[in-house]
């Protein structure tokens, strides 16, 4: 028994689910995606693999990822998972079952073309990058097919915009009010909710805070005030007089005297105070547990921690298991289903990659160019029609 009839052998079909090819062209269900001629198991072609998402924000929401992204905390967490996930490659897998052992063995073999540039117009960082903020923000992504090799398997994808597409209960696909074809759209569905659902407390209450300490730093606040005690009151001009004279002569010398009928006493208010800094650095750590982000990453106050040369190297390694992992994994597991990548083969992000940053590596890591060495890809690709208005 080969990978594929071990794996069919443990899959439970759903209502309705294709499960394999009929072997003239068509699946079990009678579908034949737009310009594919299924060569191996048929499910995944079927539009009943895209699960219908319907996302309805909170009433009481009022804001958006723009404004949220005003926040520097969040900008920086964003940024952080982002960068760290579009600059590793993707690299491809194969494995097989050792007939001595019964165990799986993997073994690294070339990557496909796509896997450098999977949208012939932009570069990989770009739409991995987009991909991801759309998994973070919303929970989905999707990416189009665009081309295919003659095997059937997509050759090259464009980004659609999560906010764009609309997956029905009865399988059909829109994007901007165009019809598409299920069989050409790939769906990443997210672990982790989405932001722009269980974040609106913790943002709403950051973004409240800081349009409160920018109304105090547009406050005029006197370092003092002049106060008469005995003797005629003086009018309102009179006090204005006394304190512009008062003022203008600190600007000449550090030393004031004043008499028996007049007293100074100190501003207590300070730019601490004014500026709400305590509660806007527990809100930096509270953004920071939302973005599942070490608070010292991102400056938050954090108590008994403290970063030093000696664990930076094991901190910049936290950032990918506690960070990116869970987006990391969505993605190699879509782009290792049987809808893009050949039986017995996987798609897996080079970790490795992050080590070209550290100090002290012996060996760099891989990069493009050296893999693309050993790449020997030449299938011929039949172009699909593309989706109007693709990338935003």
């Amino acid at each position: 028994m080969n990978i594929i009839e071990r794996l069919q052998a443990m899959h439970t079909p759903k209502p309705g689910e294709i499960q394999a090819s009929n072997g003239n062209g068509t699946t079990s269900s009678g579908l034949t995606p737009t310009g594919v001629t299924p060569t191996g198991p048929g499910w995944g072609f079927g539009i009943n693999r895209l699960a219908p998402f319907d996302f309805a924000p909170p009433p009481w929401m009022q804001w958006s990822r723009q404004s949220a992204m005003t926040i520097p905390t969040i900008a920086r967490c964003r940024n952080l998972i982002v960068g760290a996930i579009c600059a590793l490659p993707f690299t491809l897998w194969k494995v097989s079952f050792d007939e001595t052992t019964g165990q799986p063995v993997e073994q690294q073999t070339p990557p496909a073309q796509w896997m450098f540039r999977p949208d012939p117009t932009k570069t990989r960082s770009h739409i991995v990058a987009w991909t991801v903020d759309d998994l973070m923000w919303e929970a989905r992504a999707y990416w189009y097919v665009t081309n295919r090799y003659a095997t059937g398997y997509p050759s090259s994808f464009r980004r659609l915009p999560a906010s764009g597409v609309q997956v029905n209960e009865d399988g059909s696909v829109h994007y901007n009010q165009t019809k598409l074809d299920p069989a050409n759209v790939i769906e990443f569905l997210g672990t982790n909710d989405a932001l722009m659902l269980n974040g609106w407390m913790a943002v709403m209450t950051t973004l409240e805070l800081e349009q409160a300490a920018n109304r105090f730093a547009k406050a005029e606040v006197p370092a003092g005030w002049l106060k008469q005690t005995e003797g005629e009151p003086m009018d309102s001009e009179e006090l204005s007089n006394l304190a512009a004279e008062f003022a203008t002569m600190r600007q000449k010398t550090v030393i004031a005297a004043l008499n028996q009928f007049t007293d100074y006493h100190e501003s207590q208010l300070d730019p601490s105070r004014l500026q709400l800094l305590e509660a806007r650095g527990f809100q930096a750590l509270e953004l920071s547990r939302l973005m599942n982000v070490p608070a010292y990453f991102v400056g938050a106050p954090v108590t008994g921690r403290s970063v030093t040369y000696n664990n930076a190297e094991m901190l910049r390694q936290d950032l990918i298991d506690f960070s990116c992992l869970p987006f990391i994994a969505v993605m190699e597991q879509v782009l290792s289903g049987p809808n893009v990548t050949p039986g017995q083969q996987f798609v897996r992000f080079d970790l490795n990659a992050w080590l070209r940053t550290l100090p002290g590596t012996g060996q760099p890591a891989p990069n493009d160019a050296q893999i693309a060495l050993n790449t020997n890809d030449t299938n011929d690709a039949s172009t699909l029609p593309s989706p109007t208005g693709a990338e935003p």
